[in-house]
Protein backbone atom coordinates (compact mmCIF):
# COMPACT_ATOMS: atom_id res chain seq x y z
CA UNK A 1 0.00 0.00 0.00
CA UNK A 2 1.61 3.25 -1.14
CA UNK A 3 2.76 5.29 2.22
CA UNK A 4 5.44 7.58 0.86
CA UNK A 5 4.31 9.55 -2.10
CA UNK A 6 1.03 10.51 -1.01
CA UNK A 7 3.03 12.40 1.75
CA UNK A 8 4.90 14.04 -1.07
CA UNK A 9 1.38 14.33 -2.76
CA UNK A 10 0.11 16.42 0.22
CA UNK A 11 3.25 19.07 0.27
CA UNK A 12 2.58 19.70 -2.81
CA UNK A 13 -0.96 20.04 -2.47
CA UNK A 14 0.03 22.78 0.21
CA UNK A 15 2.31 24.62 -2.35
CA UNK A 16 0.05 24.91 -5.07
CA UNK A 17 -3.20 26.29 -2.65
CA UNK A 18 0.02 28.44 -1.80
CA UNK A 19 0.36 29.47 -5.64
CA UNK A 20 -3.56 29.36 -6.35
CA UNK A 21 -4.15 31.70 -3.35
CA UNK A 22 -1.48 34.24 -4.89
CA UNK A 23 -3.20 34.29 -7.97
CA UNK A 24 -6.54 35.18 -6.05
CA UNK A 25 -5.05 38.10 -4.00
CA UNK A 26 -3.20 39.55 -7.26
CA UNK A 27 -6.46 39.19 -9.33
CA UNK A 28 -8.25 40.87 -6.62
CA UNK A 29 -6.16 43.53 -5.60
CA UNK A 30 -5.93 44.43 -9.61
CA UNK A 31 -10.11 43.65 -9.98
CA UNK A 32 -8.97 41.64 -12.66
CA UNK A 33 -11.46 38.64 -12.99
CA UNK A 34 -10.22 37.18 -15.97
CA UNK A 35 -6.95 37.38 -18.16
CA UNK A 36 -3.83 38.82 -16.92
CA UNK A 37 -4.75 42.73 -17.85
CA UNK A 38 -1.01 43.00 -18.99
CA UNK A 39 0.13 43.45 -15.76
CA UNK A 40 3.04 41.57 -15.72
CA UNK A 41 2.94 40.46 -11.73
CA UNK A 42 -0.59 38.49 -12.75
CA UNK A 43 0.91 37.17 -15.30
CA UNK A 44 4.31 35.55 -13.48
CA UNK A 45 1.55 34.32 -10.47
CA UNK A 46 -0.45 33.01 -13.00
CA UNK A 47 2.56 30.86 -14.63
CA UNK A 48 3.95 29.82 -11.79
CA UNK A 49 0.27 28.30 -10.86
CA UNK A 50 0.06 26.64 -14.70
CA UNK A 51 3.24 25.21 -14.54
CA UNK A 52 3.07 23.71 -11.66
CA UNK A 53 -0.17 22.27 -12.66
CA UNK A 54 1.19 21.18 -15.74
CA UNK A 55 3.80 18.98 -14.60
CA UNK A 56 3.43 18.01 -11.19
CA UNK A 57 0.21 15.40 -11.38
CA UNK A 58 2.82 13.68 -14.34
CA UNK A 59 5.26 13.64 -12.37
CA UNK A 60 3.39 12.35 -8.85
CA UNK A 61 1.44 9.68 -11.26
CA UNK A 62 5.27 8.46 -12.62
CA UNK A 63 6.41 8.12 -8.52
CA UNK A 64 3.22 6.34 -7.23
CA UNK A 65 3.42 3.75 -10.63
CA UNK A 66 6.98 3.39 -8.74
CA UNK A 67 5.80 2.74 -5.64
CA UNK A 68 3.63 0.74 -6.16
CA UNK A 69 5.56 -1.46 -7.72
CA UNK A 70 7.69 -1.68 -4.32
CA UNK A 71 10.41 1.00 -5.39
CA UNK A 72 13.18 1.11 -2.91
CA UNK A 73 11.76 3.53 -0.18
CA UNK A 74 14.95 5.60 0.48
CA UNK A 75 14.40 6.31 -4.16
CA UNK A 76 10.75 7.43 -3.71
CA UNK A 77 12.17 10.11 -1.16
CA UNK A 78 14.81 11.22 -2.81
CA UNK A 79 12.59 11.87 -5.84
CA UNK A 80 9.80 13.31 -3.61
CA UNK A 81 12.02 15.57 -2.32
CA UNK A 82 14.00 16.48 -5.41
CA UNK A 83 10.41 17.17 -6.89
CA UNK A 84 9.12 19.28 -4.10
CA UNK A 85 12.48 21.31 -4.00
CA UNK A 86 12.36 21.58 -7.99
CA UNK A 87 8.80 23.32 -8.37
CA UNK A 88 9.73 25.38 -4.72
CA UNK A 89 12.97 26.60 -6.54
CA UNK A 90 11.09 27.48 -9.99
CA UNK A 91 8.02 29.43 -8.13
CA UNK A 92 10.30 31.24 -6.45
CA UNK A 93 12.57 32.05 -9.80
CA UNK A 94 9.64 32.85 -11.65
CA UNK A 95 7.42 35.16 -9.46
CA UNK A 96 10.52 37.71 -8.57
CA UNK A 97 10.00 40.56 -10.91
CA UNK A 98 13.28 40.46 -11.92
CA UNK A 99 13.21 37.08 -12.92
CA UNK A 100 15.68 34.73 -11.52
CA UNK A 101 16.63 32.29 -14.25
CA UNK A 102 18.80 30.42 -12.35
CA UNK A 103 15.88 29.46 -10.24
CA UNK A 104 13.70 28.66 -12.48
CA UNK A 105 15.87 26.45 -14.57
CA UNK A 106 17.21 24.75 -11.49
CA UNK A 107 13.59 24.13 -10.48
CA UNK A 108 12.50 22.82 -14.29
CA UNK A 109 15.84 20.72 -14.20
CA UNK A 110 14.85 19.30 -11.15
CA UNK A 111 11.15 18.68 -12.44
CA UNK A 112 12.46 16.92 -15.02
CA UNK A 113 14.96 14.81 -14.30
CA UNK A 114 11.98 13.06 -11.37
CA UNK A 115 10.56 12.43 -14.52
CA UNK A 116 12.79 10.97 -16.71
CA UNK A 117 14.33 9.39 -14.38
CA UNK A 118 10.91 7.75 -13.02
CA UNK A 119 9.90 6.98 -16.55
CA UNK A 120 13.09 5.35 -17.42
CA UNK A 121 13.08 3.11 -14.46
CA UNK A 122 9.51 2.15 -15.39
CA UNK A 123 10.30 1.60 -18.49
CA UNK A 124 13.62 -0.60 -17.66
CA UNK A 125 11.12 -2.94 -15.18
CA UNK A 126 8.85 -3.36 -18.16
CA UNK A 127 11.16 -5.04 -20.22
CA UNK A 128 12.79 -6.84 -17.68
CA UNK A 129 9.29 -8.46 -16.71
CA UNK A 130 8.86 -8.57 -20.69
CA UNK A 131 11.59 -10.60 -21.25
CA UNK A 132 11.38 -13.11 -18.25
CA UNK A 133 8.10 -13.79 -19.15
Amino acid sequence: MPQIIPFYASLLVLLFIFLSVRVVRVRRSLQVSIGDAGDKRLLRAMRVQANFAEYVPIALLLLLALELQVFYPWALHLLGAILLVGRLLHAYGVSQAREQLGFRISGMACTFAVMLLAAAILIYRFAMRALLT
